[in-house]
């Protein structure tokens, strides 16, 4: 059984996520669409952990691969095989949604139009149907949640172009975006000025952080915990959280946070523990992974000139050399560690939103060897990608995985 995920935003970082927790065996890329790039798991669907996964936003399971690309051969198909497989949904009205990917000639108005002529064909077993109308090619998570595709009487098919054959294949899955923003918006302590880490990001650092499905009691380390965001996903993946913040505020904003999320899940059960400590000198009593986004500098609204640029980067590059040093020592060979540090935008002035043309780095990465960490190279994806950024931002922020030397 194979299986076919929808990568998000910025697939560079799902595909390195994916990689991360299932090794690049199973994953081979379709193609690279305009909506996002796909990628095929050789996996059945049930097999994938999706639940914890920052970087992809839709999950099917394959039900046959046609040996066509042909619209009207593919709807033929589709009116010979949805009546025989109906039997097998609960009686009752049933719910029909479909999207395209990979086909440029496929636009909302012919698909809606195949929808109504399945409609007929579904109306003839005497089953009452609802056709969800397509305003894109494909349907986003909003449509999937709110009209219950992935339910007992529900199906979203999806056709997804590979090559001159077309995989068929039903969404079992798609990211909860409301449950992303309650436990977002919902927490008691949030503080803008410290920087908000979207929860999606702070699921990839921690599982890039993994070299395979680590267990559930596994503890993880946020040694610049902030208001806790990176604690709160990592919980919520099964693992116990220990985190440590210079700032006596944001150690209790953590706990905080970190309180009301075990009475939000009180069906999860994990460890917590949170404490006042300088990431530079700090001992930490367990640390089975590392998972950080560290201080990502000033706020900035555009760049600023070179001697200030300069001035916040060696800020930085001070702070992460540090934190490495004294990390160090406390880890063994071959312990992982994700980080997330600052990278500054250098597009050209007068182009907000265009795809910036570089970054500015940190210089300690060039020195991570003699620091005794090796940068983790991935097979599917390039490391220089591993960026997080939104069109228009100056800070982004550049995603480092490290084993210890």
């Amino acid at each position: 059984m194979k299986s076919i995920i929808v990568l998000g935003r910025q697939p560079a970082l799902g595909v390195a996520e994916l990689e991360s927790l299932l090794g690049p065996g199973p994953i081979s890329r379709l193609s690279d669409y305009p909506d996002g790039d796909i990628a095929l798991l050789d996996l059945d669907a049930v097999a994938v952990p999706f639940g914890r996964l920052g970087g992809s936003y839709k999950l099917m399971k394959v039900l046959n691969e046609l040996p066509t690309t042909d619209a009207k051969q593919i709807e033929t198909y589709l009116h010979n095989t949805i009546p025989e497989h109906l039997q097998y949904v609960p009686e009752g009205k049933f719910t029909l949604g479909l999207s395209f990917y990979g086909f440029a000639a496929m636009s909302p108005v012919k698909i809606n139009a195949i929808g109504l002529r399945l409609k007929k064909t579904i109306k003839k077993t005497g089953r009452p149907v609802r056709i969800v109308p397509n305003k894109e090619p494909f349907l986003n998570a909003a449509q999937i949640i709110h009209n219950q595709l992935t339910g007992l009487n529900a199906w979203e098919l999806n056709l997804v172009r590979n090559g001159d054959r077309t995989f068929l294949a039903q969404t079992t899955e798609v990211q909860d975006i409301e449950n992303y923003a309650a436990r977002d918006q919902g927490r008691p302590q949030r503080d803008a000025k410290v920087g908000m880490l979207p929860p999606k990001l702070a699921q990839i650092i921690v599982n890039l952080a993994a070299d395979g499905m680590l267990p559930s009691g596994h503890t993880v380390l946020d040694p610049f915990c902030g208001t806790g965001v990176l604690l709160q996903e990592a919980a919520l993946m099964g693992f116990d959280v220990y985190g440590t913040d210079l700032d006596p505020r944001m150690v209790e904003y953590s706990g905080g946070n970190l309180a009301w999320l075990k009475s939000r899940y009180n069906d999860r059960h994990f460890l917590t523990q949170v404490e006042v400590g300088d990431a530079t000198t700090a001992s930490w009593q367990k640390l089975d992974t590392v998972a950080t986004e560290l201080y990502l500098g000033q706020p900035l609204s555009k760049l600023p000139p070179a001697d200030q640029l300069d001035k916040i980067v060696g800020q930085c590059d001070k702070l992460l050399g540090a934190f490495l040093r004294n990390l160090q020592h406390q880890t063994v060979p071959g312990q992982r560690l994700c980080l997330a540090v600052p990278a500054w935008s250098l597009a050209a002035p007068g182009k907000p939103g265009g795809k910036p043309e570089a970054f500015r780095h940190l210089s300690t990465l060039d020195h991570l060897k003699d620091l005794g960490y090796n940068r983790v190279s991935f097979v599917l994806v390039r490391t220089e990608n591993l960026i997080y950024h939104r069109p228009g931002q100056t800070v982004a922020r550049e995603l480092v995985v490290l084993t210890r030397i």
